[in-house]
């Protein structure tokens, strides 16, 4: 069976992991799975191995996407990452700078006078 095919019968990430044979960390796996699948398909598209007539060629190169699709999670995160479109459309969150209080100057102070 041609490796593609083989690859379009699994259903959990894990399964990818041990039929390339490329170690993984559960963790790192447990909160990216699904982003680090949809990286080795945008690398897939990229590279259209569709055409690779080489079994052992194509198994290679799927094991090394599907590496750095992996090592891509290991050093980032999903959110950063952008891999899905809810991610790329969203706006990046402003930069908060923090005040310390000792920053803050006081205006005018309340007295019994200004209550009334």
């Amino acid at each position: 069976m041609h490796v593609l095919q083989e690859l379009r019968r699994l259903s959990a990430a894990e399964e990818f992991f041990e039929q390339l044979g490329v170690p993984y960390d559960p963790t790192v796996l447990n909160v990216a799975r699904l982003h680090i699948l949809r990286r080795m398909r945008s690398y897939l598209d990229e590279q259209g191995l569709e055409e690779e007539l080489d079994e052992a060629n194509v198994r290679e190169q799927c094991r090394m996407l599907l590496s750095r699709a992996y090592q891509d999670f290991v050093v980032s995160t999903p959110i950063a990452e952008r891999s899905f479109k809810v991610h790329r459309d969203a706006v990046r969150p402003a930069r908060q700078t923090i005040v310390g209080l000792d920053d803050l100057t006081v205006v005018a102070e309340l007295t019994e006078d200004n209550t009334k």
